[in-house]
């Protein structure tokens, strides 16, 4: 339920509070006072005056504007809530949308109970909160599958899982139907560049290709066997220095050797030399260590002109393949073995064969789906039309005839069906689509009947009607008003009218004025509280300040009282 709204620089509006309550309300005044500003409000606090309608809706020399609303919580919002992580300990919500105007670039944001949120997740909330319906709303009729909304909103709870259950469905049959559709596309490429595919395969075999890091490998033991010749001279001078000894000096073993045996007779003097004695005595072990180990690489240096060659020829067909194909070692080995697994006799057609039983598994998964769903929704169909005909019938309509159209089409996300409504007012007129035949008076009418219908299915949302009773009068009137009294009896309604038979039937009533004051035109909207307020106002409705007028008025008042 909506219980308050605040405007601050809003079209005509300075300033605005208001509250509501639960029932029926109604906004009456002259034409152009402004009294759809209200629902305009709400539209654009839900998502809507975007760009030029967004700056339009900002008063004139003002650049800030704001729009603020608070909502009783209802168990679908609080569940909504859940779901965007948004949990809150309070009972109501509320949302706000702030403009600001800066160098003629306008910007807005919104916030719920004072976190920033996004226009989607806006969106995403709105129909949870209100439900608006204007007069001769032609343009929703036409809109791509909003007849299709309506009569799966109309069917309730018991269709969500079902719409679920289809949408997942479709879903997994398009994921398999792509990667056919791509398996195939690959398969009839490598049709078709299957002779160059052998052909390239037999040369990646042909060369061999185990090891990725081979050519690193490769390039040490060249290296080693092309510079032979000096690693040969470096191992014959370093085992001089250790062992034989260079330049009539002596080698570097016998001198750690007599280091030892001089730290071993002054071990004997002092005991506490032991340690430098262990010390000299590693380093003795670990020259003698180096050295055999020098003596067995200098063993393996010897000269093989013909292994170098073989070296340097597997190399350079390395590197020639690289720049060939435009791929590292590692990428060739993966393509190679990629190209057998897709050249083996079989394995494409193997492949095929589980993504093609894969996607008929799925394609039929999907159309079960689809049929559970048309079939429920031409049950929902037949008690929409049943509905309907009853509450369009008190409107004016007798010899009213309606019936929900349900075709097949193209599977999609909501299923295989295209709903239209169909609609004849006249004996003898046949059935047609509403959008096309209906005049002004009975679009509203229908629509009134619709939303009537659909509220068993959205028990928490408020209903607005901005001159839903346009092009209506008298009995018809009264009828319309009736349906909204019954309608507010379960839920919030609003509703925009000219009609005093229809704004007599409110529980709660506002009137919107238009005032100059110091030559800047307002918009003033007051609560009309006592019985004398709305006669005076529902007397100007009626046409004149008359007696009778006011005799009239009085009396539909009593009526609602009564």
């Amino acid at each position: 339920m909506l219980t308050a709204l605040s405007l601050e620089n809003i079209a005509l509006i300075e300033h605005l509070e208001l509250t509501f309550e639960a029932g029926f309300t109604v906004l009456t005044g002259e034409t152009g006072a402004g009294k759809s500003i209200l629902l305009d409000a709400l539209d654009a606090l839900l998502g809507g005056a975007q760009g030029a309608q967004g700056a339009r809706l900002l008063r004139r020399g003002c650049g800030r504007g704001r729009i603020e609303a608070c909502f009783q919580l209802s168990p679908p919002v609080r569940a909504w809530l859940e779901s965007q992580k948004l949990e809150t300990e309070e009972e109501d919500l509320v949302l706000s949308r702030d403009w600001r105007l800066q160098d003629d670039r306008l910007s807005s944001r919104h916030r719920l109970n004072g976190i920033a949120v996004s226009r989607a997740q806006v969106l995403d909330l709105r129909p949870l909160l209100l439900d608006l319906t204007v007069q001769g709303q032609t343009q929703q009729l036409a809109r791509p599958g909003q007849q299709r909304r309506w009569l799966d909103r109309f069917a309730g709870e018991q269709q969500v899982p079902l719409l679920e259950a289809a949408r997942s469905a479709f879903r997994q049959w398009r994921t398999a139907a792509v990667s056919l559709a791509a398996a195939l596309a690959d398969h009839e490429r490598l049709q078709q560049q299957r002779q160059q595919q052998e052909q390239l395969l037999e040369d990646l075999d042909v060369a061999g290709l185990d090891d990725p890091l081979e050519a690193q490998q490769l390039q040490i033991e060249q290296d080693r066997l092309a510079h032979g010749v000096r690693l040969q001279q470096g191992v014959m001078t370093l085992l001089g220095r250790l062992v034989e000894g260079a330049e009539a000096a002596p080698a570097a073993l016998d001198h750690l050797a007599a280091c030892e045996q001089e730290l071993q007779q002054m071990e004997c003097l002092d005991a506490s030399v032991a340690l430098l004695r262990e010390r000299c005595t590693d380093g003795l072990v670990a020259l003698q260590d180096l050295a055999r180990e020098l003596d067995r690489y200098g063993a393996c240096l010897e000269s093989d002109p013909e292994r170098l060659a073989e070296l340097q020829e597997r190399l350079a067909q390395l590197k020639a393949l690289e720049r060939r194909h435009g791929k590292g070692l590692a990428e060739l080995i993966q393509w190679r073995d990629q190209l057998r697994q897709r050249l083996a006799p079989g394995s494409a057609e193997a492949s095929l064969a589980a993504l093609q039983q894969g996607e008929q598994t799925a394609l039929q998964a999907r159309d079960r789906r689809a049929a559970a769903l048309s079939l429920a929704r031409r049950s929902a169909a037949v008690e929409l039309e049943t509905r309907l005909m009853a509450a369009l019938r008190p409107m004016g309509l007798a010899n009213v005839r309606f019936a929900v159209a349900i075709e097949a089409a193209e599977p999609g996300e909501e299923g295989a069906d295209v709903v239209q409504f169909r609609f004849s007012a006249n004996p003898g007129q046949p059935l047609a689509p509403l959008a096309e035949v209906a005049s002004g008076g009975e679009m509203s009418r229908f629509l009134l009947a619709l939303k009537t219908c659909l509220a068993a299915a959205d028990p928490h949302v408020t209903l607005l009607f901005d001159e839903i009773d346009s092009g209506v009068s008298g009995r018809i009137s009264g009828a319309m008003a009736e349906l909204l009294r019954c309608l507010a009896q379960q839920r919030q309604v609003f509703c925009v009218t000219h009609q005093p038979l229809v704004a007599a039937a409110a529980d709660h009533h506002f009137r919107v004025s238009k005032m100059v004051e110091e030559g800047i035109t307002q918009t003033r909207v007051s609560q009309l509280r006592d019985t004398q307020s709305r006669q005076t106002e529902l007397a100007e409705l009626a046409g004149g300040d008359s007696g009778e007028t006011h005799s009239y008025v009085a009396s539909l008042l009593d009526k609602r009282v009564a």
